[in-house]
């Protein structure tokens, strides 16, 4: 994907709220939580779950704040753990977002947390609105210079290996601007025609016990 790749997938917590989602996925793929923070522009806080290759889970919950009601991607969260929760979209990341922002003709916008531990993480992303509409679709991020990744926040052998997804593969492809006959490399992606919404359906994990997939 040039100098794109798949930085991490997000799911939606549960009805017995983040923590307790949290750490039944951590459980069976064979990785420690890391509790994330809050993001204050989405209205909603996330619990890392640390891959390697620097990648990610991200579990997140939309908290009882304004917010969250205006901006897309707290409505997407709210909307998907009203629905029981689960895998709510995927995000590719780039190094230079301008050139997404030209090609789409969107703009990206900006995103804060601080951790726990009071450390501020920052990056743009582009995208997030399609988490309603056509969850199929990754949303980009750029993460800020400086900004420690959250895949570093533990040390883990469990790796990310596959995503399958409801929805058209050449309009995801369409979308992150890559040729017809593109095949990634490094993850293996699964299509399925969609009955109901598109979107992430199960996600495959390598671990030292063997495959598992959520």
């Amino acid at each position: 994907m040039g100098d794109m790749r798949v930085d991490h997938v997000s799911y939606a917590a549960e009805h017995d709220g983040l923590h307790a989602t949290a750490e039944r996925l951590a459980k069976l793929i064979g990785v420690t939580p890391v509790d994330g923070g809050v993001h204050p522009r989405f209205g909603t806080r996330n619990v890392i779950l640390p891959l390697s290759n620097q990648r990610y889970v991200e579990v997140v919950e939309v908290l009882d704040h304004p917010a969250s009601d205006k901006a897309p991607f707290g409505q997407a969260v709210r909307a998907r753990s009203e629905n029981g929760g689960g895998w709510l979209g995927w995000a590719v990341q780039v190094e230079d977002i301008t050139e997404v922002e030209r090609r789409l003709s969107r703009q990206s916008a900006e995103g804060y947390r601080h951790t726990p531990d009071g450390l501020e993480l920052r990056w743009r992303q582009l995208g997030t609105k399609g988490l309603i509409c056509d969850p199929q679709l990754p949303f980009y991020i750029q993460w800020a210079e400086g900004t420690r990744h959250p895949s570093t926040d533990g040390a883990t052998q469990v790796g990310l290996s596959g995503l399958t997804i409801a929805g058209d593969p050449s309009r995801v492809r369409a979308w992150l601007g890559l040729p017809e006959d593109y095949v990634p490399s490094t993850l293996e992606f699964t299509f399925v025609a969609p009955h109901g919404t598109p979107g992430v359906l199960a996600v495959t994990f390598d671990t030292p016990e063997g495959r598992v997939t959520v």
